[in-house]
């Protein structure tokens, strides 16, 4: 699977950006999208994952701010970030891979390039 991500750049506190990520390839082998970013000397954290259900599930610190979502017949999703926050700055990385909904676990297993997102007055 491959995936091209698109979006990003500057911002200033409270503004908007929204990413979008296109998947191509073996699409069959994955049922869940999503998003993962890293800020400067942190870990890399989950952010949103979508399945291919439409279900979403959303890091605390983004909830009732970013929205996922995702356009299967054109294997896209979209990340639109809202209200955006200093905090919020890191390089943001599509990633594609298998939920289980059993465990609630998901697991990446394809990444696209990163994409810097940047707020800052």
């Amino acid at each position: 699977v491959q995936l091209q991500a698109f979006g990003g750049g500057f911002v200033q506190p409270g503004g908007s950006l929204r990413l979008s990520c296109a998947a191509s390839g073996s699409i069959y082998s994955i049922n869940a999208m999503g998003w993962y970013r890293q800020a400067p000397g942190k870990q890399r954290e989950l952010v949103a994952v979508i399945t291919s259900g439409g279900s979403t599930n959303y890091a605390d610190s983004v909830k009732g701010r970013f929205t996922i979502s995702r356009d299967n017949a054109k294997n896209t999703v979209y990340l639109q970030m809202n209200s955006l926050k200093p905090e919020d700055t890191a390089v943001y990385y599509c990633n594609a891979g298998w939920y289980y909904s059993g465990s609630d676990y998901y697991a990446p297993s394809y990444w696209g390039q990163g994409t810097l997102v940047t707020v800052s007055s």
